[in-house]
């Protein structure tokens, strides 16, 4: 998707806020002042700012969690404002950082939580647990009867987003919902949240103080100041090459150009699939063969269903004798197309190869990620972020 392809919404927005504020008794400001923005149907929207700017209040004006004082809500064209707060509730999921799992529930009770509220009969809801259970990556069968306290804390969060997805709603508020988590299951939470996303399409609010995270996962960003005042809302290509004011220049911090990395993933870009491969279960005249043949300095190794294995070079197969399966090294830097460049950049510097190799869900080798695409990618997003940005100057 270009940047062009993610800016003006073509039709009425699933959410809308129009001067939204709350003001609590005895405080003289208010804690959210006059918030008013289009939020598109299928669209990310990340609310990011410092603690205590109002990023949270906000969301949870939306489902009325907590009462604004003055402005309207819309959901999906109706004014939601002075509705049945329960009933707004059940239209729309929400997916907090402690995750909020009944203790004493099963998985497929937590799940089913929403849809036994709306009257849903067994049978139905037995056959969406399965359905969410699949969808979020967890096999039905070994997880519907355990309860949270034999879950890790990642498997936690994915049956947090089950249960938020459980009554197909429209939209889905989740605040900070990978915050508690280590970097690296947080890293993959966040892919597996983008390719759910591409499945599901719904409309999400997305609440983090992490800039990285925001990039990462909006398709627009809203950087909040003081009071939930609006400094930027926009795609992240082009906060990043065109912030608003020096207060955004300071939240993005240092390192906008590695920022964007986040913006374009592994399948967005084109792979050297000219690697030398030959089977590690081969014979090493027929890998050293193969080599000779090529221009290239090394052969990848790939087991009988097309995974990488290890590198070799032509000393290591004149070493090898007979058996390959201890030639040369083992492999590093495995990332999935669905991961960032950001993400693959950084397995790229860890790699001896200096190259990151690329595979299916399935871990089948697809081809080669080197520094000089990453590079190109990266120039690419931000020129195509400030031709858009100038243009709309033009028109504007």
């Amino acid at each position: 998707m270009t940047v062009t392809d993610k800016i003006a919404p073509k039709e009425e927005p699933m959410i809308r806020l129009e001067e939204l504020t709350k003001k609590y008794r005895g405080q003289q400001l208010p804690a959210v002042d006059r918030v008013t923005m289009d939020m598109p149907r299928g669209e990310i929207v990340v609310l990011v700012g410092p603690s205590g700017c109002g990023k949270t209040t906000t969301m949870e004006l939306i489902n009325r969690l907590i009462e604004p004082s003055s402005g309207r809500i819309h959901l999906d064209g109706e004014d939601v404002t002075t509705a049945d707060p329960d009933t707004l509730r059940r239209r729309i999921g929400y997916v907090i950082q402690q995750i909020g799992l009944f203790p004493h529930h099963t998985v497929a009770e937590n799940i089913g939580t929403v849809p036994r509220l709306l009257g849903w009969n067994k049978t139905k809801i037995d056959g969406r647990v399965d359905e969410l259970l699949d969808l979020v990556g967890l096999e039905p069968g070994v997880f519907r009867k355990r309860y949270p306290k034999e879950l890790s804390g990642g498997q936690r969060q994915r049956i947090g987003v089950a249960r938020a997805l459980a009554a197909d709603p429209p939209v889905m508020l989740m605040d900070e919902p990978f915050g508690a988590i280590d970097p690296i299951t947080r890293d993959r939470l966040q892919n597996e949240f983008l390719r759910l996303q591409q499945t599901v399409r719904k409309t999400i609010v997305f609440v983090t103080h992490d800039i990285d995270e925001a990039i990462k996962l909006g398709d627009r960003i809203a950087i909040l100041g003081e009071r939930s005042r609006i400094a930027q809302y926009d795609t992240p290509a082009n906060i990043l090459s065109n912030p608003a004011s020096t207060y955004v220049e300071d939240f993005i911090g240092a390192g906008a150009s590695l920022k964007r990395l986040n913006l374009s993933l592994v399948g967005d870009v084109a792979l050297d699939t000219g690697a030398v491969t030959a089977r590690i279960d081969g014979t090493a005249a027929e890998a050293r063969d193969r080599l000779a043949k090529s221009e290239r300095s090394a052969l990848l190794l790939l087991d009988g269903q097309g995974r990488p294995q290890r590198w070799v070079d032509a000393a290591d197969l004149e070493r090898a004798d007979g058996d390959l399966h201890r030639a040369g090294q083992p492999v590093s830097a495995l990332v999935e197309s669905a991961a960032t460049l950001s993400y693959a950049l950084n397995e790229m510097l860890t790699s001896n190869a200096g190259v990151a190799l690329v595979v299916d869900g399935d871990g089948g080798f697809q081809g080669l990620l080197d520094f000089e695409t990453v590079m190109v990618a990266t120039r690419s997003v931000q020129r195509d972020s400030s031709e858009f940005y100038r243009a709309a100057k033009v028109a504007g």
